[in-house]
C-alpha cells in the first residue's frame, strides 16, 4: 500500500504517539477537481501529511483547519475552489471546486472506529465509513456492495451521510503473457489494478517479462477457478489460442467479472462463439464478451491495444 493510500494507518499512528492527529476526506467535487471522492489526507498536530485531497491546491489551508480542528475536537466540513491557474499546476486543463470533512481523532473520530478501519484496510476486508456530515457521527460497514461496485465513495440519498469506501485494489487477471499484456500491465497498475498473468508458457508468464507481478502457469481454466474472479475483476484474454483461452473462457463467464474481453478479429470471435456454443455456454453468458477487445480507436500497436483495452474496462466499470 502506499503511503498515498495510507491516511487512515497515519492518522492512527500519531494520535497514539500523542501528537493528534485530524482525517481529512474529500466528500464532493465539481469540475475538475484534482482528487476524486473518497481522497484523503492525514494531518498530525505537528502539520506532517500522508495523503492528498487536491494534489497540493489547498492542502495549506485545510491544515490550518485541521488544527482548529484539533483545538475543539469537531468535525468541519470546508469547501474551496481551484482556479484554472492552480489546476493548471498540478495537470489539469481547468479548476473546480470540492468539499473536504476534516475528523480529529479523539473528537468527533473515535480511535477505535479508526483502529478497526485500519485493521480492515490491513486484512483486506473491504468497508465503508460511514458519517453524518451534521452531527459528525461515524461508524463502519461492511454494506458496501453497491459502492464496490462502482468502485467508489459517495452520499447516501439523504444527502448527509457520506460513506469512504475502504477495500482492496481493483484486479486484473490477464491470461496470456504477450507482447500486448507486458504493455496493459504496467497501465493497469497506474490506473488502480492489482495484475495477475496466467500462462502456463513460463517462458511467457516471466518475472523478467513482468515485474513485480503476480505470476500463474497452471492450466488457465484451474488458475481462473483458484482467483475466483468477482464484481471488482477485470479479465482479459490475449493468448489467441482456443487451447487457452477458452477453458478460462468457461470459468469467466459463470462468475461476477465486471468485464471479460477477448483479442482476435470479427472472424476469429465469430469461430470462439461456435466453439463455446457447442461447449454448451449459455449465449446470454457469450454475449458478454467484449471481442474484437478493447474500444475502436484504430489502435494497431500492443501499446494502443493496451490503451484500448484499458479504456474499454474503464467504461464497463464507470458506466455499467
Amino acid at each position: 500500500m502506499s503511503a498515498l493510500d495510507d491516511a487512515p494507518a497515519a492518522a492512527l499512528d500519531w494520535h497514539r504517539a500523542g501528537k493528534g492527529a485530524v482525517l481529512a476526506t474529500v466528500i464532493e467535487t465539481w469540475g475538475s477537481a484534482p482528487r476524486p471522492r473518497g481522497a484523503q489526507l492525514a494531518i498530525s498536530g505537528e502539520a506532517e501529511l500522508v495523503g492528498s485531497v487536491s494534489g497540493g491546491c489547498v492542502e495549506g489551508a485545510v491544515v490550518a483547519e485541521a488544527m482548529d480542528a484539533l483545538a475543539d475536537g469537531r468535525h468541519r466540513v470546508l469547501e474551496y475552489g481551484v482556479s484554472d491557474d492552480e489546476a493548471f499546476a498540478v495537470g489539469l486543463a481547468c479548476g473546480g471546486t470540492i468539499r473536504i470533512l476534516l475528523e480529529p481523532v479523539g473528537g468527533t473520530l473515535p480511535p477505535d472506529v479508526l483502529a478497526d478501519l485500519v485493521a480492515a484496510r490491513g486484512s483486506g476486508v473491504a468497508v465503508g465509513q460511514v458519517i453524518d456530515i451534521e452531527t459528525g457521527a461515524t461508524h463502519l460497514t461492511e454494506d458496501v456492495a453497491d459502492h464496490l461496485r462502482e468502485d467508489r465513495s459517495a452520499f447516501a440519498p439523504d444527502g448527509r451521510t457520506f460513506v469512504t469506501l475502504h477495500a482492496p485494489p481493483l484486479r486484473l487477471i490477464v491470461v496470456g503473457g504477450v507482447h500486448i499484456a507486458q504493455a496493459l500491465v504496467p497501465m493497469a497498475r497506474l490506473a488502480g489494478y492489482a495484475p495477475t498473468v496466467i500462462d502456463p508458457r513460463e517462458a511467457f508468464a516471466s518475472t523478467a517479462r513482468f515485474p513485480d507481478t503476480a505470476l500463474t502457469h497452471d492450466w488457465p481454466d484451474a488458475a481462473m477457478s483458484a482467483l475466483s474472479p468477482d464484481a471488482r475483476t477485470a479479465v482479459v484474454l490475449l493468448t489467441h489460442d482456443p487451447k487457452l483461452d477458452d477453458p478460462a473462457l468457461t470459468v469467466a463467464l459463470e462468475s461476477a467479472a465486471f468485464y471479460v474481453g477477448a483479442l482476435g478479429s470479427t472472424r476469429t470471435h465469430a469461430k470462439r462463439v461456435d466453439r463455446l456454443t457447442q461447449a454448451g455456454v449459455a449465449p446470454e453468458r457469450i454475449a458478454r464478451i467484449d471481442a474484437p477487445i478493447g474500444l475502436d480507436i484504430g489502435s494497431r500497436t500492443p501499446g494502443e491495444i493496451a490503451v484500448a483495452i484499458l479504456a474499454a474496462m474503464t467504461r464497463a466499470l464507470r458506466q455499467p
